[in-house]
């Protein structure tokens, strides 16, 4: 605890130079009330005080009632605690936003605010009792939360005028009409490449293990035979049909739905989906998302890999004001299978599949087996690509619906430089805003108010944030600081932050860290960040302290991460599986055979992957010698 507190009076002081002004009693604030209350008033009580600011920002003027956690000066409207960099953003009398407020101050400000709100512990104090980071009580209330928000999906869609869901149809097809007929294409064809990732799933199949799976769903057996995936040969056909188990709807597996640690706030909600489930919605991710870049438009408008133009846009609108930045609350579960239903069901075989390999039922602590009316929680191949494609559908509607008049394609051409949607990170013109929000709260869903910017100057989008074109985006300490050398992720952890410490300038901060880490670990080297070892990044580069006698090039001692995925032996049928998978060879009885090769980089096949597999469980640090650069 002492060590955090430690932590953020260097970095207060550090700033406060910077901002030209004094941090001695806000450091005495935190220390007390964090010794009084525990970690959550860094990672919870700052946070909030951190949002109330952002929302000052936003609106122009400040409203000392959004933090009743800390006094106001007596003679002023501003808050007493970090008092000197609030007074070169807002006056001091009115409270009101400088037309030219201080850069460094608001970044200060936010870094001393949220610089914990991300704080993630796998056992620490939470005030004075020890806890978990996800406790019962707030996986509870998440469970509750998703069984609330399954029951509002359902009252949005029979409270929705049929007549709404034509007009979002009809735009559907106007902006995707031409993706979801090539998809359609390549899943009547059959030019499909589903895999299996490294992730957990419902059935508890391990990383190797899933190359053994011989269960199927009747609904995925009409369009998809089993025998055509599971089998990698027709030698082994008639041997391992017989393994095959289709199950019928009501066997199904249900998605498994859990909670991950997000913040100490409250934890984030996520279905584990089966593994044939996921298996074919991979496929389907790929079809998509080479659909998308091959056109011209959507790939300007709909990020589905690279979140920098939405950052230029956020970038850009914080500076002339012309663009706004909205976040929704609970995005991914509150797409109603309904929405994605109307845009597709015009595709018979992409409809059929996209059905198919969408899980009906979750199996939901506390509540038990319950039918889903959104169409995919967080964990689901799908889930990305299509509320993405129905958020943009909302967000040109809206638009519409403020002009009064049909949008033609040449009109969603000229916006392609304007919207832009990454997940449930939108940009959107702001002269259309509101009707934007309108829209999307008709058909069900909440824009976060909190992180959604459009009045002022502030902008946020996919984890930047910038004010009048200046970027304010912060560094976040994601965990406690390690207390020994064989807490190895809290050392991997703590040198990673040092880093992102240096290159945002707060060199001071960054000093302070070396020294903590010096004291875990002897060996602290300058390396480049290219380097395996767990280092300094620095602008003065690498020092050799010998040389390989083989390969001549400069080597270093310090520690480096060593994780070996966990034994997972695959033999048989299995391996000659996972091996053929890359070059995809299907059969499909009186269908064309279909064969798509891939080019295999011999050099990153991991020579032990049929004997370990998997996510570590556990991850140590050892001390070696190893190239800085």
């Amino acid at each position: 605890m002492k060590s955090l507190t430690s932590l953020w009076s260097t970095t207060a002081n550090e700033l406060a130079v910077r901002c030209r002004t004094s941090a001695t009693r806000d450091s005495k604030t935190v220390t007390g009330r964090t010794e009084h209350e525990g970690i959550s008033f860094l990672a919870i009580s700052l946070a909030n005080y951190g949002k109330a600011i952002e929302k000052w920002l936003d609106q122009g003027f400040v409203v000392p009632s959004d933090c009743p956690a800390f006094r106001r000066k007596s003679r002023t409207g501003l808050p007493a605690f970090l008092h000197g960099f609030l007074a070169r953003v807002f006056d001091v009398h009115s409270g009101v936003l400088f037309d030219e407020p201080d850069i460094e101050a608001i970044y200060a400000i936010r870094q001393l605010t949220l610089g914990f709100s991300k704080m993630a512990l796998p056992q620490g104090n939470l005030g004075r009792k020890p806890t978990m980071v996800v406790t019962p009580r707030r996986e509870r209330q998440a469970m509750v939360g998703f069984v609330e928000c399954e029951q509002d999906v359902k009252r949005s869609d029979s409270l929705l005028d049929p007549a709404f869901l034509a007009e979002f149809k009809e735009m559907s097809g106007m902006l995707f009409g031409d993706l979801f007929a090539k998809v359609d294409r390549d899943v009547y064809w059959r030019r499909l490449l589903p895999k299996h990732g490294p992730g957990a799933v419902a059935d508890r199949l391990t990383s190797n293990g899933k190359y053994n799976l011989r269960t199927w769903t009747s609904r995925l057996q009409r369009i998809l035979p089993a025998e055509g995936y599971l089998i990698p040969n027709s030698r082994f056909a008639e041997e391992l049909n017989d393994e095959i188990n289709i199950l019928e709807p009501g066997a199904e597996i249900p998605v498994r739905v859990i909670t991950v640690p997000k913040t100490l706030k409250a934890p984030r909600v996520i279905a584990i989906e089966p593994t044939c489930m996921q298996y074919v919605q991979q496929a389907l991710l790929t079809c998509i998302r080479d659909a998308i870049k091959e056109d011209d438009f959507l790939s300007r408008v709909i990020g589905m890999d690279d979140q920098e133009p939405n950052r230029l846009l956020a970038r850009l609108g914080s500076h002339s004001g012309e663009l706004a930045t909205l976040d929704l609350s609970e995005a991914s579960d509150r797409v109603s299978y309904q929405h994605v239903r109307a845009m597709i069901e015009d595709y018979g075989d992409l409809f059929s599949l996209v059905d198919a390999c969408r899980s009906r039922k979750a199996d939901v602590p506390g509540f038990g087996v319950i039918r889903l009316a959104k169409f995919a929680s967080m964990g689901s191949a799908l889930c990305f690509p299509f509320e993405a494609m129905v958020f943009l559908t909302l967000i040109f509607l809206g638009i519409q619906r403020e002009l009064g008049t049909s949008l033609t394609a040449r009109d969603l051409k000229g916006l392609k430089r304007k919207v832009r949607v990454f997940g449930d990170d939108l940009i959107v013109p702001r002269e259309y805003v509101l009707s934007v929000v309108g829209e999307l709260e008709t058909f069900g869903y909440r824009v976060n108010a909190s992180k959604s910017f459009w009045t002022g100057r502030f902008r946020e989008s996919c984890g930047k944030e910038y004010y009048d074109g200046h970027d304010v985006s912060i560094v976040k300490c994601r965990s406690v600081l390690p207390t020994q050398r064989t807490d190895a992720e809290g050392v991997n952890a703590a040198v990673k932050y040092r880093n992102q410490l240096y290159w945002a300038g707060l060199w001071k901060t960054a000093a302070w860290m070396d020294d903590y880490i010096r004291e875990l670990i002897k060996w602290f080297p300058n390396v480049e960040s290219t380097s395996p070892l767990l280092g300094r990044e620095s602008v003065l580069g690498v020092k050799s302290e010998r040389e390989h006698p083989n390969l001549h090039k400069p080597l270093v001692k310090g520690y480096y991460v060593h994780a070996k995925s966990p034994r997972d032996s695959l033999d048989g049928v299995g391996a000659l599986h996972k091996c053929l998978s890359a070059t995809a060879t299907a059969r499909f009885g009186l269908k064309p055979i279909v064969r798509r090769h891939l080019p295999i980089d011999v050099t990153s096949v991991d020579k032990e992957h049929l004997e370990r597999s998997g996510r570590p469980k556990h991850v140590d640090i050892k001390l070696g010698w190893r190239s800085p650069a």
